[in-house]
């Protein structure tokens, strides 16, 4: 029966995550910007006033996301102007193909004609434009909650350890400062996969000859900390480029599939393992997290969706009720010294 009343729980609790995604989302991206600077804000308010520090802690934290969105914009801004440069050649190889479908049978033209009108263009314009103003409107209300949490940190653990159920703060301060501690390691594990991704995608471009090798290899670090469709973007524009400089469609073909072979064999296989040997997470929950938070949140959700697997993974671990969800769905146990 509590199995049974914990499964209906937790559907809900997914349920009501999804509704409320326009407020739980931004919070969560709070908390977990909140762990990854807080030892920065504790270092600093330890040696000058709170709002001071505070103010050199956000500034720090937007200066390292505005030169990391520079550092993508840079290498698209690069590659960009090659594309626009090349757009006749691939007006030429798209002519190309509608010649060899239409000589099979497949009107591409009509196709074309039918489904990218007008209309379409317009709904796609207003798709992406309220995108963006969604994004922006997400990251200012995230913000928000940065600037307060920083503030409210030592007030909430002094609150915390006042409770006069023992356990309940013993679980919360506990799983809060473990949590932190895993989100920080989180980082640290996606910021390597990410810098040995961009190598190998540089290294591998500069060998066959394909141009803007280190501009590849900034691009496929920069996305790969948006797991799946980052390593797909990463690995489409290279392959666009690569039909323009190469003369076969097997030397394209060959590209596209030995980046993939990268981003699969370090995305896929690499890094679960590692994040799962450093975080006591199953590399499979690590996957399926990716998966379902995706669902729920789209593209925000693929980003956080680990660490909020691991927040609830450990606070699960602090309680003995549920400490078994922790076991099962843990990483596998480290061998105790002196034991086989």
């Amino acid at each position: 029966m509590k199995i049974a009343v914990g499964i209906i729980a937790a559907v809900l609790l997914a349920a009501a995550a999804r509704e409320a995604s326009a407020v739980i989302a931004p919070l969560a991206l709070a908390l977990f910007i909140i762990a990854n600077v807080w030892p920065l804000q504790s270092l600093l308010q330890a040696r000058m006033p709170k709002l001071l520090a505070l103010a050199i802690t956000l500034v720090v934290t937007i200066a390292a996301c505005l030169a990391f969105a520079s550092l993508v914009a840079w290498g698209f801004g690069r590659v960009g102007q090659s594309l626009v440069t090349d757009a006749a050649r691939y007006q030429a190889l798209y002519g190309a193909m509608v010649t060899w479908l239409d000589g099979h049978g497949v009107s591409v033209a009509g196709m074309w004609a039918e489904h990218f009108n007008v209309a379409w263009l317009l709904r796609a314009t207003q798709h992406v434009t309220g995108r963006v103003n969604t994004t922006l409107t997400f990251w200012v209300i995230a913000l928000v909650y940065v600037v307060l949490g920083l503030l409210e940190v030592d007030g909430i653990r002094q609150k915390v350890e006042a409770l006069d159920n023992r356990v309940a703060a013993r679980v919360l301060l506990n799983g809060s400062a473990a949590t932190a501690a895993k989100f920080r390691k989180y980082m640290l594990v996606r910021t390597q996969m990410s810098a040995i991704t961009g190598l190998l995608v540089g290294i591998f471009a500069w060998v066959t000859g394909l141009p803007f090798a280190f501009e590849w290899g900034v691009i496929a670090f920069a996305l790969n900390y948006i797991p799946f469709i980052g390593p797909f973007i990463a690995t489409l524009f290279p392959t666009l480029l690569a039909m323009t400089q190469f003369e076969s469609w097997q030397a394209v073909v060959g590209v596209f599939v030995c980046l993939n072979i990268i981003q699969f064999v370090v995305g896929s296989y690499v890094e679960p393992r590692v994040a799962g040997t450093m975080l006591s997470i199953s590399p499979m929950v690590v996957l399926f997290a990716l998966f379902f938070w995706t669902f729920l949140w789209g593209l925000f959700g693929t980003f956080i969706g680990v660490p909020i697997t691991l927040a609830i993974l450990t606070f699960c671990g602090q309680h003995p009720s549920s400490r078994w969800i922790a076991d099962l769905l843990g990483g596998p146990k480290q061998p105790t010294p002196g034991k086989l």
